[in-house]
């Protein structure tokens, strides 16, 4: 059985603590010398592509006898594509962990030695311990909310520090519409046309992200909902309100089936980052692109609670996304060099800078004394973490191939196919039907 924790718990001043503890870390003995060796890394993140490029070029600066490919992918293909390489001619030697990894035994390489395991954050690996062996490395701390340009707040009037309610945020969100409706900001900001988008067309913005909302107030951890039959869904109206929320100011608001056609390059750079919407459920993980797009931009950004309305409201979800794992049927010098990277990367001074300043984490690990913050939105999650007002990742405890099951129900009620009641029972019936077949 895969050994579970609560992450969320652990995050809430772990984080602080961590950046104060610790040593610095080396690289791994054993580092592949001598002979070439190529490293295909793979990953879903393509937000980051290019600085984990840079950070890939930087190891093989130092070690001549490496080269390191990476690949990336955005969104919905990645678990598909991810296991069509693993068991096909495609070499994938390292990879971002999509899916439980009681599906992956077969692939993945016992990493329990390595020296970044003693300095990961408590609870960080526990997704990815397995009869007491660690098999992934916690690759970030990550939060989500409603990322929101502080700047067209500002000129708007909105004081964004009192919004810390469902209440406040939807009158503020209103006022702000009216404002872009009436031309008032069109002199400083002439594309702007709403308040916010939502990538309904990317599964895991509803079927993981919006749906986690309401049900980390419902479940402790994502243990208790991988262990349940059913899908509770005991705050189903907050749901609705929060749905409400994210697409009644948006340029498709008038016709939500519009909403399935908007993906995450729309929201983001089409939208955010030339300021044609001011706010968009997303998390830490944006820094990055709106800094390649336009760093002026990217340091406006701000992060707004993500409510789950009468229950939880001022809060944001923060958890650890993803883990990166070796593949353990790669040739053995392969395997040794992917593990050296992987500890240079997050271990050594000059991959923690890069860790933190280039891929913009919040890192996962205890030993990163001295080094701050920079990202504007790292700084954001750290500050709700600090605070204490955070809830947790449950959706981890999703079935296999729930989220395009789930997104598709939100896509049909988006759509006018259904009714909100009509997708809770879509959903309901989704998550009952893939646990059974499990």
């Amino acid at each position: 059985m895969v050994k579970k924790k609560e992450v969320a718990v652990l995050l809430i001043g772990a984080i602080a603590l961590g950046m104060m503890s610790g040593c610095s870390g080396k690289t791994s003995e054993g580092s592949a010398e001598g002979d070439t060796v190529t490293i295909n890394l793979y990953q879903n993140k393509s937000e980051i592509a290019d600085p984990l490029q840079k950070a890939a070029d930087a190891y093989t600066k130092e070690h001549p006898n490496v080269k390191i490919n990476v690949e990336s992918i955005q969104g919905n293909d990645y678990n598909t594509n991810l296991k069509a390489k693993l068991m096909g001619d495609n070499a994938v030697d390292i990879f971002a962990l999509g899916d439980n990894i009681t599906n992956m035994m077969d692939y993945v390489e016992d990493l329990s030695a390595e020296p970044w395991v003693k300095n990961a954050v408590d609870g960080s690996i526990d997704d990815v311990t397995v009869d007491g062996k660690v098999y992934g490395l916690p690759v970030s701390v990550e939060g989500y909310g409603l990322v929101y340009n502080k700047e067209i707040f500002k000129d708007a009037g909105i004081d964004a520090s009192t919004l810390t309610s469902y209440d406040a945020i939807d009158k503020a969100f209103a006022d702000l519409q009216e404002q872009i409706d009436s031309g008032k900001l069109k002199d400083k900001y002439p594309q702007l046309e709403a308040v916010e988008d939502y990538a309904a067309k990317e599964t895991w913005i509803p079927g993981l992200h919006t749906l986690n909302v309401p049900l980390s107030c419902e479940y402790k951890s994502a243990t208790e909902l991988r262990n349940s039959d059913e899908l509770g869904l005991k705050y189903a109206d907050s749901l609705k309100a929060l749905l409400d929320l994210e697409t009644k100011y948006t340029p498709s608001r008038n016709d939500l089936s519009k909403l399935n056609a908007v993906d995450y390059s729309t929201e983001i750079g089409g939208g955010l980052a030339i300021e044609r919407i001011a706010v968009v459920q997303q998390g830490n993980w944006i820094g990055p692109e709106l800094k390649g797009i336009d760093e002026k931009i990217a340091n406006k950004m701000g992060m707004l609670p993500i409510p789950t309305k009468g229950v939880k409201e001022d809060c944001i979800s923060v958890g650890i996304s993803i883990h990166w794992c070796v593949n353990k049927q790669s040739d053995e010098k392969v395997k040794v060099a992917a593990k050296d990277f992987l500890n240079w990367l997050f271990q050594s001074d000059e991959g923690k800078q890069l860790v933190v300043n280039e891929l913009g984490f919040v890192p996962a690990f205890k030993n990163y004394e001295g080094i701050e913050i920079s990202d504007p939105l790292s700084q954001e999650v750290k500050r709700y973490i600090d605070a204490g007002k955070t809830t947790s990742w449950v959706m981890g405890g999703f079935p296999s191939g729930f989220e395009p099951k789930a997104a598709a129900d939100f896509q049909g009620y988006f759509s006018g196919e259904y009714s909100f009641d009509d997708m809770i029972s879509h959903l309901k019936a989704d998550f009952k039907e893939l646990k059974q077949a499990q």
